[in-house]
């Protein structure tokens, strides 16, 4: 999408974020937005159902309440802030940030966690995760 476009659709979320006669939700289906600078965007129940948001910026955006499902969010750089909580995904991309907490927070590992982190659709390029043995 043209940075001139969605400048325009993120001026007119605002508004309607503020005031739901003026501006308009963000209606981001389907685009694509790969490599988007997105960084510090409000997307406060923003629609972004099956966008490419892969190597997008999305550090301090505000993703509360965006719809995410089916979004392609590979490579891109997740909020780990407040913003990013009651987002609304999918399993896809619930496994996809499973497989990495777990990769990171191995301690967690459990066989119920394991197997739906394997799940994550980049298995075929990275290794399946192993449960802890006790």
């Amino acid at each position: 999408m043209e940075p001139k476009k969605l400048n325009q659709i993120l001026k007119d979320h605002e508004l309607w974020l503020l005031d739901p006669t003026k501006g308009k939700r963000a209606n981001l289906c389907n685009a694509n937005l790969r490599y988007a600078d997105l960084s510090n965007a409000d997307l406060y129940r923003a629609d972004l159902r099956y966008a490419n948001l892969s190597n997008s910026d999305l550090r301090y955006a505000d993703l509360r309440y965006a719809n995410l499902r089916g979004a392609n969010l590979d490579c891109s750089c997740w909020p780990l802030w407040c913003g990013s909580l009651n987002a609304i995904i999918d399993d896809r991309i619930k496994a996809q940030l499973l497989y990495h907490f777990l990769s990171v927070a191995p301690e967690f590992k459990t066989k119920r966690l394991v197997k739906f982190a394997n799940t994550f659709h980049r298995i075929p390029e990275v290794p399946k995760l192993k449960e802890n043995k006790k």
